[in-house]
């Protein structure tokens, strides 16, 4: 058994460690180690075809349908769009579920603030929204 004092983050610690197994004798050596190898030259790299440039990534999702309403349902949390319970040109009432977002393995019924005209979709069943995010317009 051997005796240790560590120190972690200003706490000290006496831990007592006991040696088991095969290795036990061998893992404790007291000879110097051995000289380090010299690492191996790296390969000779040739240069290929430079990659294409990845496409940029639009800044915004775009409309799925519509032109952009003065009502904004957005995503009260993060999650995944699970079903879209209204159309485009579709009215709608204050308060209407329009869109079932799975958050935290629950189903949230997400409702429209004011009643109008939906005038864009700005997702689809299954995707994955952020906090924040206009998911639908309307034109109240």
């Amino acid at each position: 058994m051997k005796n240790y004092r560590i120190t972690v983050n200003g706490n000290t610690y006496d831990v007592q460690v006991e040696e088991v197994g095969a290795f036990a004798s061998a893992a404790y050596s007291h000879a110097p180690a051995p000289a380090p190898m010299p690492a191996p030259a790296p390969a000779p790299v040739q240069a290929d075809a430079p990659a294409p440039a990845p496409a940029a990534a639009p800044a915004s999702a775009p409309a799925v349908g519509g032109t952009e309403g003065n009502i904004k349902v957005t995503a009260p949390m993060p999650g995944t769009v699970l079903d879209i319970k209204v159309n485009i040109g579709d009215n709608v009432s204050e308060n209407q579920v329009v869109i079932i977002l799975e958050a935290m393995k629950m189903e949230n019924e997400i409702v429209v603030p004011g009643s109008g005209r939906v005038s864009s979709i700005n997702v689809s069943k299954g995707d994955t929204v952020n906090s924040g995010d206009v998911m639908i317009t309307v034109q109240g």
